[in-house]
Formats: structure tokens, C-alpha cells, sequence
């Protein structure tokens, strides 16, 4: 198989998100609006946190989106309209689809907020198609052993969470053709994905420094490939780790404003209406 082409780097900027923690964000920015079909990629730290002083995200609404909340440290409780209530720990996801409409809420669990810590993990927002963006609110939650993972020659590994790398898929269930994997590479690793002709194909660097089909890519550096053909390979001299990120373009108009992520300014009048009715319904703790 031939090897994809890089289309552009992407250095994060620095930002503040939610209820005040600091986000590094490749998109989006004024230069980067999204990359189809993600919508934005916040990391979250790494921030150590004193005792009392954690933060988190407190109750708000989405319809039209999926938000994917990826945990390496700290533990935060999210509860939902759907009457999830799950806890995300060190390697735990928890994949959202807001749908037709959802109100949650993602905060530090009271042992990480009584004890402090570090937290540090991943929100990442995945449009819906316009034939899905009504549907019904789903909730999906993995700790991390129940990560599908593929173990490294020098003690790496991939951690699969949806889609498929190296011939392991994730236990996620996608709407629409996606991948995420965490890639934890030592020196001497190599890892090789095969996106899907035609998807969006991005790799994030968050730790050390990478190759990614010969381009090199630091920590805050997002490679992002050709819409094309071909293989990836990602190799280091060092330890570094990256998530791997891909998916079907939708190719669809995106309205965006704040929560809410629909087709046409309409639709999006309509979603502020129907949360300030209670129809999105306030979710209880």
C-alpha cells in the first residue's frame, strides 16, 4: 500500500474552556474552523490541581453532536438527560450522542476534588449527519480494560477505541465511519494505520516527538493527511504518543452556536428555543 500524503501541520493554541481550565486546541481557531467531520479537540491539562480546586463542566445542553471525553489522569462524574450516570477514570472513555438533545454535565468526582491531583485527557466533538441529528440521546461508557489494545515490540501499545488499527476494532460504536486510537510508541516502535479512502485522517502528537510517514511532528503538533489513499506509519527515536483520529467527511453545512451544532440558522434558533422550553429537560443530581 502506498503512503497518504501530508496535507498541513497544525500547531494547538492555548485557550480557557468550560468552567476555567486551560485547553491546548488545534481546532477550532480563526484559522481552522473544524476539519469534517471533528468540530473541535480540546487537551485538557496536564494541570495539577490542590485540594478543593478541581474544575470541571458544569450542566449544559448539546443537540446535533457527539462529544467524546478521553481520560489518562484524574476522574471526573458525568451525568446526563438519558439518566447515564457514569464515573471516567485513567484510560476511560465515554462517547456521547447528544442527538436530538441532551443536557449533562462533566465534574471532578468529590474523592479527585477532596484530594486534588493531576487531570489531564481529551474532549473531542464529532458532527452528526443531517439524517441523524434528531435521533434519540445514547450514552456509551469504557473503563480502560475494557480498551481493545495492541501490545508494542518494546512496551508500547495502541489503545483502540473505535474503528480499527492493526486489525483491532473498538468496542465504540460509531454513527458514522470513525476512528480513535491513543498510540503510546517507544524507541525503535512502529505503528501502521490504514485510514479509509477518502476520510479525514489526522495525527495528534502530545508527548515527545514523532515521524508520521517520514514528517515530523512535536507535541502540540497535529499532521493532517490528504483526503486520499495510502497508509500512515508512525515511528520515534524516543517515547512519544499521538492520537489517531479519522473519519467520513460529511460535506454538509455546519451552523454552529455554542452548544448547539446544526445545518441551517433555523434549526439553530429552534434548538435554543427548545431548551429554554425545558424540552432538552434539566438533567438532576
Amino acid at each position: 500500500m502506498s503512503s497518504r500524503a501530508l496535507n498541513q501541520i497544525i500547531t494547538a493554541e492555548r485557550t480557557v474552556e468550560g468552567g476555567g481550565f486551560v485547553v491546548r486546541r488545534p481546532f477550532p481557531t480563526s484559522r481552522v474552523s473544524h476539519i469534517d467531520p471533528f468540530l473541535l479537540l480540546d487537551e485538557m491539562g496536564p494541570v495539577e490541581y490542590a485540594p478543593g480546586k478541581a474544575i470541571g463542566a458544569p450542566e449544559h445542553p448539546h443537540r446535533g453532536f457527539e462529544t467524546v471525553t478521553y481520560l489518562l489522569h484524574g476522574a471526573m462524574e458525568h451525568r446526563d438527560t438519558t439518566g447515564a450516570v457514569a464515573t471516567i477514570r485513567p484510560g476511560g472513555v465515554q462517547w456521547m450522542t447528544a442527538g436530538s438533545g441532551v443536557v449533562h454535565s462533566e465534574l471532578p468526582t468529590p474523592d479527585f476534588l477532596a484530594t486534588g491531583g493531576r487531570m489531564h485527557g481529551f474532549q473531542l466533538w464529532v458532527n452528526l449527519p443531517a439524517s441523524a441529528k434528531m435521533i434519540a440521546p445514547r450514552y456509551q461508557g469504557f473503563d480502560s480494560d475494557e480498551l481493545r489494545r495492541v501490545s508494542l515490540a518494546h512496551g508500547g501499545e495502541v489503545r483502540v477505541v473505535a474503528g480499527t488499527v492493526m486489525g483491532i476494532t473498538g468496542a465504540v460504536q460509531t454513527t458514522s465511519p470513525m476512528t480513535y486510537a491513543h498510540v503510546l510508541l517507544r524507541a525503535g516502535e512502529e505503528v501502521t494505520w490504514e485510514p479509509s479512502d477518502g476520510h479525514t485522517a489526522l495525527v495528534h502528537v502530545f508527548e515527545g516527538e514523532l515521524l508520521a510517514n517520514s514528517h515530523g511532528g512535536v507535541s502540540g503538533q497535529m499532521l493532517v493527511f490528504e483526503r486520499s489513499s495510502g497508509r500512515i506509519v508512525l515511528t520515534t527515536n524516543e517515547s512519544a504518543q499521538a492520537l489517531l483520529l479519522g473519519g467520513q467527511p460529511l460535506g454538509e453545512p455546519v451552523v454552529r452556536y455554542g452548544p448547539f451544532v446544526m445545518n441551517t440558522r433555523e434549526q439553530i434558533v429552534q434548538a435554543f428555543e427548545d431548551y429554554e422550553a425545558g424540552r432538552l429537560v434539566t438533567s438532576s443530581r
